[in-house]
Formats: C-alpha cells, sequence, structure tokens
C-alpha cells in the first residue's frame, strides 16, 4: 500500500481555503462597516491582529494527536470552569459589567476576553472524551446504560452551562445546549430514551411560548416572570410595534438586508444607519452591499465548511475524531442558524456573533480552537491508497 502520509498531504489545503474566503468577507464587511458605525478605533486592524494569532493557534493545536488531546481535555474543562467561576467574583477592574452582563476579563493593551468562547471548545473535547470511555466500559448497551451516559453528558454541560447563565448569557448557554444535543443524538443513546426527553423537552418550550405571548400573567403571578423581560420575544414577534426600543435593531436589519435586493447597492454605499453592524448584525451589511446575491455566497461558505467537516469525521475511523467533528459542526451551524436567522427576524436576537466574520477577538479565537481541532485531525489520522482501513 502507498501511504500518503507526508506533511504536505496532511495538512488540510482545502479547509485552510474556506477559511481564507471567509477570513476576506469578515475584512471587507467589517471595513465598511467602521466607516459608517459610531466608533473611531480601527476594527479591520484588530481583525486582522487576532486572525494572525487564531493562526497561530491552529499551528500549534494541529500538532496534538488524539492521545494528546485526551489526555489534555479534562485539564482544559478544568481551566474553563475556573475562568467562569472567578468571572462571578472578580473585581470589576478586571471584569466590568458590559451590557448588563460580566462576562469579559479586560487586560491592557489587550482588550476584552471572553472566556465563554473558548470554553465552547473544552466543552465538545469533554464531552468526546466522555462518550469515547463509556462505550467500552459498558459493551452490553441498556437503559440503564444509555441513561447513565445521558447523566454524564448533561452533568458535563450543566455546570458551564450554569456559570454563563450566572453573567448573564442567554445566547452563549443556546449554544452549549446545541453542542450537548448534537453530541447526545451521535453518542449511541437509544431513540426509546431520547423521543420522550426532547418531546417533552419541546413541549415545555411550545408550552412556555404560549403563556409569554397570551397568559404572560400567569408567569407573573406564580413564577415572578415580570412581563418587561420578554421585550425580546414581543419586538421579535412584531418588530415594528416596538421599533423604537428592543425592536430597533432587528427593523433596522430588515431594512438594510430588503433594500440590497438581488445584487446589493455596491460595496461602501451603505444608507442604512445600524448600531454593533460590524459584530452581531455583519450579515446585514452583505445583505444590504452586496444583496442576495452577496448573502448566497456567504451562506454557501459555510455549507462548505459544515461538508468538509462531515466529511472529515466520516473518513476518520477514530470514534474520538468522530465526537470532536460532530461537536464542532453542532457549535458552527448553531452559530450561523441563529445568527443570520435574527438578522431577518427569523428568530430572535441574542447576542450570538457569525463565526469567522463577525468583529470579535474572543469569538474568532473560539471558533479557530475549534478548528483547529478539524486541522488536527485531518493531520493524524492516516489515509492509504487502495485501503479502507486507517
Amino acid at each position: 500500500m502507498t501511504s500518503k502520509n507526508n506533511s504536505s498531504y496532511r495538512i488540510d489545503f482545502g479547509l485552510i481555503l474556506i477559511l481564507m474566503l471567509l477570513c476576506l468577507v469578515s475584512c471587507i464587511s467589517i471595513y465598511s462597516a467602521q466607516t459608517t458605525g459610531q466608533y473611531k478605533d480601527n476594527f479591520l486592524l484588530k481583525q486582522i491582529v487576532w486572525w494572525v494569532v487564531g493562526a497561530g493557534i491552529v499551528g500549534t493545536v494541529m500538532t496534538l494527536d488524539s492521545d494528546q488531546l485526551k489526555k489534555i481535555s479534562w485539564y482544559a474543562y478544568g481551566l474553563g470552569i475556573a475562568l467562569l467561576g472567578f468571572l462571578i467574583v472578580a473585581p470589576s477592574g478586571i471584569a466590568p459589567v458590559i451590557n448588563g452582563a460580566k462576562s469579559w476579563y479586560t487586560f491592557p493593551a489587550v482588550g476584552s476576553l471572553q472566556p465563554s468562547e473558548v470554553v465552547k471548545v473544552f466543552i465538545i473535547l469533554a464531552l468526546a472524551r466522555v462518550i469515547t470511555d463509556h462505550h467500552p466500559k459498558y459493551r452490553i448497551k441498556t437503559i440503564q446504560t444509555d441513561l447513565w451516559l445521558l447523566v454524564k453528558i448533561g452533568a458535563v454541560t450543566f455546570l458551564p452551562l450554569m456559570l454563563v447563565m450566572q453573567q448573564p448569557d442567554l445566547g452563549t448557554s443556546l449554544v452549549f445546549i446545541a453542542i450537548m444535543i448534537g453530541m447526545i443524538f451521535i453518542s449511541g443513546i437509544t431513540w426509546k430514551l431520547l423521543l420522550p426527553i426532547f418531546g417533552g423537552g419541546i413541549t415545555l418550550i411550545a408550552g412556555i411560548f404560549y403563556l409569554v405571548l397570551w397568559h404572560p400573567d400567569l408567569l407573573e403571578k406564580y413564577l415572578g416572570v415580570k412581563q418587561y423581560q420578554f421585550g425580546r420575544i414581543y419586538s421579535w414577534i412584531d418588530p415594528y410595534n416596538y421599533q423604537g426600543t428592543t425592536g430597533f435593531q432587528l427593523t433596522r436589519s430588515l431594512l438594510a438586508i430588503g433594500s440590497g435586493e438581488t445584487s446589493g447597492k455596491g460595496y461602501g454605499t451603505r444608507e442604512v444607519y445600524l448600531p454593533e453592524s460590524h459584530t452581531d448584525f455583519i450579515f446585514s451589511i452583505v445583505g444590504e452591499e452586496f444583496g442576495f446575491i452577496g448573502a448566497s455566497v456567504l451562506i454557501s461558505l459555510f455549507f462548505l465548511l459544515i461538508y468538509h467537516i462531515t466529511k472529515v469525521g466520516m473518513e476518520t475511523k477514530n470514534d474520538f475524531y468522530t465526537y470532536i467533528c460532530v461537536g464542532v459542526i453542532s457549535m458552527i451551524t448553531f452559530h450561523v442558524f441563529q445568527n443570520i436567522g435574527m438578522t431577518i427576524g427569523l428568530l430572535p436576537i441574542t447576542g450570538i456573533p457569525l463565526p469567522f466574520v463577525s468583529y470579535g477577538g474572543s469569538s474568532l479565537m473560539g471558533s479557530m480552537l475549534a478548528i483547529s481541532l478539524i486541522f488536527s485531525i485531518r493531520y493524524h489520522y492516516k489515509k492509504y491508497m487502495f485501503s479502507n482501513s486507517d
């Protein structure tokens, strides 16, 4: 058999190309946003610096094989819990409250860093380790063994989830849940156990939405929830009735994307003012300046990215690698779907950035750390010509 295991073959150039195109879209969009936004900072330069740092992260993590990733998985998870836990008790000089949330550490000359962005990746590693270690111990599957695996997966996710909810940060909490659900589906747990659990969860969510929309007084009476706390849901359902307050961002985003029509207004010719358009609403810039065509190209890049990671996960015969791929796919897919969905009114606004495109060092570091795991998988698994075995 002829091995294709030299270094140049093991480097995933296809994934590099996709990232370069996303980097280009990010830089073009951020530069346009900063010329018409309310800030004077050079966000483009900062984003380029973070891309360089992210490339360094990829180059470092790519050298770690599956055994090394397994060994550090619990250490990384423990570090993430420590960072999230200290954030709650840290003084305001280190962890200030920004926009009502205590989610960032501030460092001189570096700026703000949000630990929950990298904790997403640490959770992926920990869950992959849990599932991988579980199956050899329980080769005979029963409802009890599957339930025990489900409990372990839930426990690993629950602790950082509760810490993030304390900040509070609903958007990141939803990402944690999306990662957990994706990895549960691929973990081999029987559908006899999953169907009633997820069916009950969907019913509960539907019931809560019903009460919020039609009987908010019951939630206020029995749970102490104030009606004003449902502002984002009300402004999502009827944004134009709240366009002076909580619906302002959404109505401006819809106007920007809609006015771009098929081919857009042209680069740098934005007419709709949209605050924070360089971060969570970066897709609105693409829609206004490049229209339906430009937005479709960007979405296609994300489809290619997800397809590429899926292909990597299916080619490797290492279960630990496969679970990592599923976790990364769940994380990126939820980010893309939620971010684009909220800018076009399909989903409520949660403050989740568009991966690799929105401005933000923490978000980009989290995304690059996740994608570095894919580079590591691609770099270390062996593939042979004329053979199906790795």
